[in-house]
């Protein structure tokens, strides 16, 4: 009969520190451990047994300066800032505030990094648990925010004795669908399940989840495999970087056209944007005029610059533009861009 998921907590650990046989806690603290289940690992208990901690001041200045230089050497990139919170992609290529660096659960004057490797810490867990004849999958888990949605959530780093995804796809629905790109990102959803019985105040770092199809093999490819690659990642710019590609873009705009109708609706967003509502003549959504309010030398050079600022409103707006240039000013053909 199936009983379905079952999640249950590991009491008694307690503070963990570096060099701190996790296996040897682990089985101690829960003797009722079975082939089959999966163990749910809060990477911070990880991180302390694997001596990932970096030492700060306990506070002051002196405390956010290191602080700084910490998350400056855990981080491949900046993808967004916004006052102090940073959200940064780590080495690892997790994409994270601060880097994941932790200061809750750990005395003042230290830092929690994340495990140096993750997948490598899961796969010494399951093969030091196998050792004492358990076989189990493993997740490491941290928490995490998500783009669009307020509140956190648990996912796993790491992941060893389990498949990382459930691929449905070329599966057949109720309806008689066939499924072309569900797939389900079990180990997450795994760490979330987890986090519901570990808490953030009750040092309860390890839950069981009971149950579980699968469990206990070999150790699999790790939740890397869960880390999109830049050249299918929709939203792989962070905001700097989004920007410098755009003002990049701006400044080299080639004279473009096709035969694709513009939009006069957004053709008039982009006059607004630039700034030019009471400059520009509108012919037609495909035809501009601009005419120069001031034909001194210095008014021709700000004339210029608003036609570029233009052209680069309607880039923005997914418009190609051609600009010609005659003796009383200058016409814009718009299009919608191929």
């Amino acid at each position: 009969m199936d009983d379905g998921l079952q999640v249950l907590p590991v009491h008694g650990i307690g503070d963990v520190t570096a060099g701190d046989d996790l296996v040897e806690l682990i089985t101690r603290n829960a003797p009722w451990l079975r082939d089959g289940d999966v163990l749910v690992v809060t990477s911070k208990i990880v991180s302390k047994a694997e001596g990932r901690l970096v030492e700060v001041p306990a506070d002051g200045p002196e405390r956010d300066a290191a602080r700084a230089r910490v998350l400056a050497a855990e981080t491949r990139r900046v993808v967004a800032r916004r006052g102090p919170t940073a959200i940064v992609q780590t080495h690892h290529g997790f994409v994270m505030a601060a880097a994941g660096i932790d200061a809750s659960n750990v005395d003042k004057t230290h830092l929690v990094l994340l495990p140096e490797s993750p997948d490598e810490s899961a796969r010494r867990l399951r093969a030091g648990l196998a050792e004492r004849g358990l076989h189990v999958g493993i997740v490491v888990s941290d928490t995490m925010g998500r783009a669009w949605r307020n509140g956190l959530t648990d996912v796993a780093l790491g992941a060893a004795g389990l498949p990382p995804i459930r691929d449905h796809r070329g599966e057949i629905d109720p309806y008689g669908n066939e499924l072309s790109l569900t797939q389900v990102a079990v180990i997450d959803e795994l760490a979330a399940a987890g986090e519901l019985v570990k808490g953030k105040c009750d040092q309860v770092p390890v839950a069981v989840v009971r149950g579980f199809p699968g469990a206990g093999g070999e150790d699999g490819p790790g939740a890397a495999v869960l880390l999109r690659d830049a050249a299918s990642d929709m939203f792989s710019l962070g905001t700097e970087e989004a920007r410098a590609e755009g003002l990049a873009a701006a400044a080299t705009l080639p004279d473009a056209a096709t035969d694709l109708p513009a939009s006069a609706v957004a053709v008039r967003r982009a006059i607004i944007r630039a700034g030019l509502d009471e400059a520009v003549a509108v012919a037609s959504p495909q035809t501009l005029r601009c005419t120069p309010p001031d034909p001194s030398p210095a008014g021709l050079m700000r004339f210029g610059a608003d036609v570029h600022r233009l052209r680069a409103a309607l880039a923005a707006e997914g418009l190609a533009s051609a600009v010609g240039y005659d003796g009383s000013g200058a016409t814009i053909a718009v299009s919608r861009a191929a």
